[in-house]
């Protein structure tokens, strides 16, 4: 795939013919890394993976004791839980994405990691609202060089026929840390309940800080192991131009870190990626809002506590994860027989049954029913994550994979962050009684997931003609 200049003007180079039929493409003819590698690489990326979503359920699971030990509103418990967690990432999101795109992802990963353990470790020993506000801001830091990194490893290490195959299995770190992290979140919460304040030196520690503290250990560990990994040769697609031009100046360098030249890339093909972005980001407000004020929705709701939360819904999410993801393999490959756009199809199938069960599921007469109808929309949402990352590794240009990915991934998590913090101020000033939060997670996704399923199904068409012409060029 031809990759523009700075300015985006088309590169006047030899068009690659067409591969004849049944010959293997450039990506295809390469020599990939030896499959053992290739899957040690990905195993810890899942085990980071894990690692990042454990603690986000976890803290979602801690919600109602934060807000009643630092006496917080809904408003400010869902900014806490959103944009607290964004704020850095504004700033050094698409830098460490650019990261990605020059040096080893491996050491990108490790520093990641190890920020997320420390900055994890320093929510357990805030002392109030705004140390607790510093903690989650920095936590981006972290997390935002993850998925970037990671996705740009993933689709250097696999050929094209089993990248699919490859984010399929990144999806188990999905699935580990939304399962264990309901049921042991529950259980430590349950354990640590009845623990008073503790003192430790200058620190006043709640039982719920010292969770945060014993999670964010394990992230040192899994820094490690990134060391083990080896980088793979970078994938360049022929005909390829360097992002930087040969002898630009320090200030044209130090530009690709802003992510403009990724940000002109993604204009320039706009009909493809404009759709994708924002279905991402609107769907987000399921992913995020929604998911982190479940928990206090069960307990507001239906009277449950952490821990039965936790245990229903850790064996729910376990068979629903795993059923999403046979299913959405399953799926796209049979789409794949009959349409070029069979990622953006199955994704626009995935979301419009994400829709309805998120509807339905604050309105359903008991707990089990509302958090089984929530199980099955999580079913159909793992099924459609997958080949939904697949459609942008897929048309994203290798020079800039890491900060085109880091854009795409920042409508999610600005979104999704956005989404907590909208639904705590709809509930606080719209619906109004703490009681009735069920209303507030229906207004806003009636108003959102809809728009999003519309916005994925706008980016069939464009996406399959991308497809046709990369093909066209034996790519």
């Amino acid at each position: 795939m031809a990759i523009a200049s700075a300015g985006l003007e088309p590169i006047e180079s030899p068009r690659p013919q067409a591969s004849a039929p049944g010959a293997p493409n450039a990506a295809e003819a390469r020599e990939w890394p030896r499959p053992a590698a290739a899957y040690w690489t990905l195993a810890v990326i899942v085990l980071a993976t894990f690692l990042t979503f454990f603690d986000q359920v976890v803290f979602a699971m801690m919600a109602e004791r934060i807000k009643a030990d630092f006496g917080l509103t809904d408003s400010q418990l869902g900014f806490l839980a959103g944009p607290a967690s964004i704020i850095c990432y504004l700033f050094v999101g698409i830098p460490l994405a650019r990261l990605a795109d020059i040096w080893p992802r491996k050491y990108v990963l490790s520093g990641g990691v190890a920020v997320i353990g420390l900055v994890t470790i320093a929510g357990g020993i805030a002392q109030n609202f705004v140390q607790f506000v510093g903690s989650r801001v920095f936590l981006a830091a972290g997390g935002s060089a993850h998925a970037p990194a990671s996705y740009s490893l993933i689709a250097d290490m696999f050929p094209p026929r089993k990248i699919t195959r490859a984010f399929a299995i990144l999806q188990l770190g999905f699935i580990g840390g939304t399962t264990l992290g309901p049921v042991l979140g529950g259980q430590l919460i349950a354990m640590t309940g009845h623990w008073g304040p503790t003192t430790w030196g200058p620190f006043q520690i709640y039982s719920w800080q010292w969770i945060l503290i014993w999670t964010g250990l394990p992230a040192f560990v899994f820094a490690l192991l990134f060391l083990t990994v080896r980088e793979p040769q970078r994938l360049v697609h022929p005909g390829a131009q360097s992002l930087v031009p040969e002898g630009a100046s320090l200030g044209r360098r130090l530009l690709t870190f802003t992510g403009l030249d990724a940000a002109k890339a993604i204009r320039a093909n706009g009909k493809v990626y404009y759709p994708l972005f924002f279905g991402l980001a609107l769907s987000a407000i399921e992913t995020f809002g929604l998911a982190f004020w479940r928990v206090p929705f069960m307990i507001r709701t239906y009277g449950w506590d952490e821990a039965t939360i936790g245990a229903v819904t850790g064996g729910m999410t376990l068979i629903s994860s795993l059923l999403g993801l046979v299913f959405g393999g399953t799926f796209v490959e049979w789409l794949a027989k009959r349409h070029k756009d069979a990622n953006v199809r199955a994704a626009f199938v995935c979301f419009c049954v994400v829709t309805v069960c998120s509807i339905l599921s604050p309105l359903m007469p008991n707990g089990y029913a509302s958090l089984a109808v929530a199980a099955f929309g999580g079913m159909f949402g793992i099924a459609g994550a997958v080949p939904q990352n697949a459609a942008i590794q897929r048309v994203a240009p290798n020079a800039m994979r890491g900060q085109v990915t880091a854009i795409y991934l920042f409508m999610f998590t600005f979104f999704g962050a956005m989404g907590s913090f909208v639904i705590g101020l709809v509930a606080q000033y719209v619906v109004v009684d703490p009681a009735r939060l069920w209303l507030a997670l229906e207004i806003t996704t009636l108003a959102l997931l809809p728009l999003a399923s519309f916005c994925i199904f706008r980016a069939i068409k464009p996406y399959r003609e991308e497809i046709e012409r990369l093909e066209a060029l034996g790519l």
